[in-house]
């Protein structure tokens, strides 16, 4: 027999074998199948914090670094150098942005301290749904709104013992869901 025909049929047998093998490994008992469990609220409440901490800086980051920080260089005027791109980052980080801090707010559900201080913010938060499609638009009039509501959340965390520091996500996070 052939060295390529032997191969190929070494290679069929070891595949069988292992879907053989693969498929003889499942258990019997159906009641052990992966069944979703609830959170309870403590387990929910754990990290509450922490998670309110990350979004909201993750918020404020993006705000800073795409929206504040080239409004300020000017970068959104017209006939600016890379206005375009600067007006579709901001769109983006706008976006993303808005995520992060409607998971923020959601965050500060699970702590007492933080779900009285966000309170009346999320009104605010909610105003901020339709800002992305107006900077991608080149309406830079909403840049104070986006910078007005974040360090309004970041003084209702630091107000709450949970001080909210920037962090700049990277590009990959700004275009994730």
């Amino acid at each position: 027999m052939p060295a390529p025909i032997r191969r190929l049929l070494l290679a069929l047998t070891l595949c069988c074998a292992l879907l053989a093998g693969a498929t003889a490994c499942g258990g019997d008992d159906d009641s052990a199948a992966a069944t979703p469990t609830g959170t309870s609220s403590a387990e929910r409440q754990k990290f509450a914090k922490t998670r309110f901490v990350t979004n909201a800086g993750l918020a404020a980051g993006a705000t800073y670094q795409w929206i504040v920080k080239p409004w300020r260089a000017g970068k959104f005027k017209s006939g600016a150098d890379g206005r375009t791109v600067a007006l579709v980052k901001a769109g983006l980080a706008g976006t993303f942005a808005y995520n992060r801090l409607k998971a923020a707010s959601r965050n500060a559900e699970g702590d007492p301290a933080l779900a009285k201080a966000v309170a009346p913010l999320t009104a605010g938060i909610d105003a901020l749904k339709d800002l992305p499609s107006k900077l991608r638009k080149g309406d830079t009039s909403v840049v104070g709104s986006f910078d007005d509501v974040v360090n309004q959340v970041k003084d209702a965390g630091r107000s709450a013992g949970a001080a909210v520091t920037e962090k700049v996500p990277s590009a990959s996070q700004l275009t994730s869901p």
